[in-house]
């Protein structure tokens, strides 16, 4: 039985073992062998008659976006008792150096590469962050963690004061350090020019795995507790824009589709790019490809792994059309 049979047929349900209130904390994995992309396992837990899918979420390390995404049929506020709710926990890593701390803005989730020292097995960290909205951009690039901070207070800078000014909501000059002020208790600043990006807590986290900050990354309180205590000062960050991934697990190939990010969005994917995606992913490696298991994933946009590739590593070999047009 194939890997992603065993996967399939493992419907977990989480909510038994982990009871309402109980929150699972920080996941680390082992990183996957050369030639595989894949960390985790899509798993389904069961909700109680209290349950939203932000409570699951939260309960099993998952943000918003991530968890409704995976959902879409589902009421996020009223699930209803005994539902059975998908936990997009499988996932294939980024397209980035595998060290320091890499952010994937449409997936709203931060991985943390720890260094290792010799004859010790490599691992990534996985949280769901918030990241800045539309017309506060999360900038892209390569950065670095400049100063760490435990209970921060926050200077909020005039454009964000008069915004909340126009709702009514006056804000001080100066946040101090407390249960109101929206950067939790740890803070960590990056070398980003202006110097007013962060990644940080929040007082809020049913907001966690959304694209509503103004353009820091936004981390549960426990998950920002953990990376605090295990990123130093000049960690290196990679901040990256990748809607659309591919990678390898066993010989198959995958793609993981999430929706991309609202200021993207002016002109709308097309089949052209998914077709773009799959030639770039099997230019040294072809494959015969399942073209409409590969549609449906690129027009649901769960962002759920999805094998893509036909009767594994060596179909190639003996079709005359390993990518066929779809």
């Amino acid at each position: 039985m194939s890997w992603w049979r065993d996967i399939s047929l493992l419907t977990v349900f989480l909510g038994s073992l982990l009871a309402p209130g109980m929150r699972a904390g920080a996941e680390s994995f082992s990183l996957p062998a050369p030639g595989s992309d894949m960390i985790g396992v899509t798993l389904s837990a069961e909700t109680a008659h209290q349950d939203t899918l932000l409570d699951l979420a939260r309960r099993h390390g998952l943000g918003y976006e991530e968890i409704t995404n995976a959902n879409p049929d589902i009421d996020a506020w009223l699930p209803g008792a005994g539902t059975t709710v998908v936990l997009p926990k499988g996932r294939l890593l980024p397209t980035a150096p595998r060290q320091g701390i890499v952010i994937n803005l449409p997936e709203h989730r931060l991985y943390w590469y720890p260094p290792v020292a010799a004859g010790e097995t490599p691992i990534v960290w996985t949280f769901p962050v918030s990241i800045g909205k539309m017309d506060w951009n999360t900038p892209l690039g390569t950065t670095r963690i400049v100063q760490k901070i435990k209970d921060p207070t926050w200077t909020p800078p005039l454009s964000v004061r008069e915004e909340h000014a126009r709702r009514g909501d006056i804000l001080p000059v100066v946040v101090p350090a407390g249960p109101d002020n929206p950067l939790g208790r740890f803070a960590m600043r990056l070398g980003i020019p202006g110097g007013a990006y962060l990644i940080h807590g929040t007082n809020r986290p049913a907001g966690v795995g959304m694209q509503v900050t103004h353009g820091c990354m936004r981390l549960y309180p426990e998950d920002i507790e953990a990376l605090f205590g295990m990123a130093p000062v000049n960690t290196p960050v990679m901040i990256v824009n990748q809607p659309y991934k591919w990678g390898w697990h066993e010989g198959e190939l995958l793609i993981e589709v999430h929706p991309p990010l609202a200021e993207d969005t002016v002109e709308p994917p097309t089949l052209t790019e998914l077709t773009r995606l799959i030639v770039e992913a099997t230019r040294e490696e072809p494959r015969a490809i399942d073209w409409q298991r590969a549609e449906q994933a690129w027009r649901e946009s769960r962002g759920i792994p999805t094998i893509v590739s036909i009767g594994g590593p060596h179909a190639a070999a003996n079709s005359g059309d390993a990518i066929p047009a779809p």
